[in-house]
């Protein structure tokens, strides 16, 4: 098992809910929430906002965090970043 493995089976650091809020709020809380966590640490965002499927990967992309996976289950979505060292 790599580390990324071991990243993504291992418990959020924090957890933010955005569920009923559309854009730019769950971009807006993640990137409020990573800037008060440390470097490694794992956020899972949940959201139901169908435009987090591409704005999230974005944000990650440039921001330099890294997207570890996400999950779909029905009209929910879980993002699952690490903050960057």
């Amino acid at each position: 098992m790599d580390e990324r493995d071991k990243a993504v089976e291992q418990k959020p650091d924090k957890i933010i809910d955005t569920s009923g809020h559309c854009c730019p709020v769950p971009i807006v809380e993640t990137n409020r929430t990573i800037k008060t966590m440390q470097p490694g640490e794992v956020l899972e965002l949940i959201s139901t906002d169908v435009g987090s499927r591409m704005d999230i990967p974005a944000w990650c992309n440039r921001t330099g965090h890294e997207l570890l996976r996400m999950e779909e289950d029905g009209r929910t979505f879980r993002y699952y970043v690490r903050k960057r060292d």
